[in-house]
């Protein structure tokens, strides 16, 4: 369009010139310098257009290239971008069996700290003992006295055999059966690495021998874990259920009535899993297991407290 312009316009010079010589008589020497400065004028249009378009072209020509460059780059951030995504996904679906088998090996392991806090505690105080009842024998010897018996030792005058009454141990059965801190032990370890048959066996056999001591409903609560930790969720809510009816007392109750209502909601019973949920936020508030609670509810979409109050 502007070469199309550019040659309208010279033409019109070009006629204007020659109408111009028309109209009024003029040398012919001027005549014809006129026409060749308009031609070269006219040339210098026609080459300055020719440059111009030359110079589009090649605009056009590295601007594609950054387009379709453009475009590859946005492919590849697609395609990294469709991976991080499936890689979310992969987390996150298997982040749920993951967590609950932390959470019971984190379980594990508090409970075991504190089963040797409490150990730690017994053993000093029998060292305690043992030091007093020695100072009192080496009293009365350094007196001239004799020394009475005492538990577990010989007479030191020599005139009696040694005491057979033991130290005494929490729940000691007659039979051959294993202590109970090597059952509980075991089974703590077991359950921390995940060897669950094992620990189950353990648990069960310390509540067969040492049912009535002060850890039992620990060894209950965690059979509860196993099944849990198994997708056995009726076994699971059995288990929870002994530690709530059998062991009133426990420090577990919460934890149990936690797990028991989550067992029950994975079976599908939802409406008695939200209320062993309630339940728990109405009898201990201000715990961990109460706020898990809350937001296992809100998750499900229903509330705090029944509707009808």
């Amino acid at each position: 369009m502007q070469v199309r312009n550019i040659a309208i316009f010279g033409a019109a010079v070009l006629a204007g010139a020659l109408g111009g010589s028309l109209i009024g008589p003029r040398p012919a020497e001027a005549v014809a310098r006129e026409l060749i400065e308009l031609q070269h004028d006219v040339t210098s249009l026609l080459q300055g257009q020719k440059d111009l378009s030359t110079q589009m072209t090649q605009d056009h020509t590295v601007m594609k290239t950054l387009v379709e460059q453009s475009g590859d780059t946005v492919g590849k951030l697609n395609g990294t971008m469709s991976a991080l995504q499936k890689s979310m996904q992969d987390v996150q679906a298997n982040s749920g069996a993951r967590l609950d088998t932390m959470s019971t090996q984190v379980q594990g392991l508090s409970d075991n700290l504190e089963e040797i806090k409490s150990r730690l505690g017994k053993l000093n105080q029998q060292l305690v003992d043992l030091q007093n009842t020695v100072q009192s024998v080496d009293a009365k010897i350094s007196g001239g006295g004799t020394a009475a018996p005492a538990a577990g030792f010989a007479n030191p005058g020599g005139g009696g055999q040694p005491s057979t009454t033991a130290m005494p141990t929490s729940g000691s059965p007659s039979g051959p059966a294993p202590s109970a801190d090597t059952l509980y032990s075991n089974g703590l370890r077991d359950i921390t690495s995940g060897k669950y048959p094992l620990a189950r066996q353990e648990f069960q056999d310390y509540l067969k021998y040492y049912g009535d001591t002060d850890l039992a409903s620990n060894a209950q609560f965690y059979l509860g874990e196993i099944a849990y930790s198994e997708r056995n969720y009726d076994q699971a809510v059995t288990e929870y259920d002994n530690v709530l009816t059998k062991y009133p007392k426990s420090f577990k109750l919460a934890p149990a009535r936690l797990k028991k209502g989550m067992a029950l909601i994975e079976l599908g019973q939802k409406t008695a899993g939200v209320r062993e949920l309630r339940e728990l936020i109405k009898r201990f508030p201000g715990t961990e297991e109460e706020r898990k609670a809350r937001a296992k509810l809100k998750e499900l979409g229903v509330g705090v407290t029944a509707a009808n109050g």
